[in-house]
């Protein structure tokens, strides 16, 4: 709270809205008395410019280029630390120290397991179902599975819904996927790390052994940090929305499942890989921008800008080394989407056209590329992000239900249609 206000004039009469200031960022005009003090509301459409909630949770600074989960950078935490410690960071607001460490790990590790008849509710969908519908119905049917931990006024079962989440998520996922490939279900291992038992549940089969590449799990890892959380996005704010009404944990979770299945939110990585197949070799790469540049030609190169990141995405540099990491792993040389991807990278940061625009290449511009290499369908990208996703969820879930000037969502509206009419029966309409 600071002591400085914003002067309003309505109708001439003039009110001062108290100015809130951050730990860092912008400041915010409180507007929450604005209706009861002039009879008016405000018009934002997207909320972009409308501050929802106070978080301690993640910082953006979109044109600098920052984004901090509890202060630390993010490269720091991909680069430095794994995901389950960032599980903890984002949950608890601190690193573990080494014991709380073990025991964090200990407790997701021993929930990984979904109860059995979860099984035979997969085999309601049809074959061909996609991956991210499995995944909006199974999230949401956990509820019904554990009914003991959806009371969301006890701290105690809030506690147990967020850890079962994290645990078993990837579960579903890996569930989701053997089942759109008509493969068996693979259970969870507890001698295995995090990223090492989902890519194992994902591709191990029953008739052979399976190793886990430490460089596959180290950038699965990368990529779960890297998508952990993102501030006040569409997804997140659905969650936030969904659980301002007391609804369920999983329900909440299900609903923010839902909401990133759209191409404009998790989608993106999957459409800047159709993006580079399309244009298919380097030397086609002039003739694209050039497309892209006409106001006139409906494609767009995907993969770059960022509604919020004015500035390079803190995230796409790490992304960008470990795509490369992957690939050449693999022994992929000669991958003509990644040289596609470099040289393309290449031009748009020297075309003054893009410069000046700030189209800089974001993390879905690498992401799809990496998870193509190490196997995964483009049905499964945004399956993925959910899995990632989940912890940034639980921890805005958390804090939100324990804001005490949290208050039910009830965003207003600039009303456009008919004015009162009176109702004509049926037999006197011509």
């Amino acid at each position: 709270m600071s002591d400085k206000t914003a002067s309003l004039t309505v109708g001439g009469k003039t009110i001062e809205l108290p100015i809130l200031e951050g730990s860092t960022g912008p400041d915010v005009i409180d507007i929450s008395k604005l209706y009861a003090q002039t009879g008016m509301f405000t018009y934002d459409p997207g909320f972009t410019s409308t501050a929802s909630c106070a978080s301690t949770i993640t910082f953006i600074d979109g044109d600098e280029g920052i984004l901090r989960y509890r202060g630390y950078p993010i490269d720091q935490l991909a680069e430095g630390g794994d995901f389950l410690e960032t599980c903890f960071l984002l949950l608890y607001g601190e690193l573990p120290s080494a014991k709380e460490r073990e025991s964090f790990e200990r407790r997701v590790t021993r929930h990984t397991m979904v109860h059995e008849q979860m099984t035979r509710f997969f085999t309601g969908f049809r074959r061909d179902a996609h991956p991210m519908a499995v995944m909006v119905a199974s999230v949401g049917a956990m509820a019904a599975f554990y009914p003991d931990s959806t009371d969301v006024a006890d701290p105690n079962a809030r506690e147990i819904a967020s850890i079962r989440m994290i645990a078993k998520l990837p579960t579903l996922a890996a569930m989701a996927y053997k089942y759109s490939v008509g493969q068996p279900f693979v259970y969870p291992r507890n001698d295995l790390d995090y990223a090492s038992n989902f890519l194992q549940m994902c591709f191990a089969v029953p008739c052979e052994e399976y190793k886990v590449n430490p460089v596959m799990a180290r950038a699965m890892d990368r990529i779960f940090t890297l998508h952990a959380d993102h501030e006040q996005n569409a997804s997140t704010s659905t969650v936030r929305l969904a659980g301002s009404s007391g609804a369920n944990p999983f329900a909440c979770i299900a609903a923010g499942v839902a909401c990133l299945w759209g191409p404009a939110h998790g989608g993106a990585n999957e459409a800047a890989l159709k993006m580079l197949e399309e244009i298919g070799t380097p030397d086609r790469i002039p003739e694209f921008v050039e497309k892209a540049k006409d106001k006139n030609d409906p494609f767009r190169l995907m993969g770059f800008g960022h509604r919020v990141y004015k500035n390079y995405d803190p995230r796409a540099k790490i992304m960008q080394q470990t795509a490369h990491e992957v690939l050449d792993e693999l022994g992929i040389k000669d991958d003509p989407l990644l040289d596609v991807a470099v040289e393309l990278e290449k031009v748009a940061l020297q075309d003054e056209y893009f410069v000046e625009r700030k189209l800089y290449p974001n993390i879905d511009f690498y992401s799809g590329i990496t998870l193509r290499a190490m196997g995964f369908p483009t049905s499964m990208f945004t399956v993925l992000f959910s899995v990632a996703r989940t912890v940034g969820w639980i921890a805005q879930w958390k804090e939100m239900l324990e804001d005490p000037a949290q208050r039910i969502g009830r965003p207003r509206q600039l009303y456009n249609g008919a004015v009162e009419r009176s109702f004509v029966p049926a037999k006197d309409r011509g």
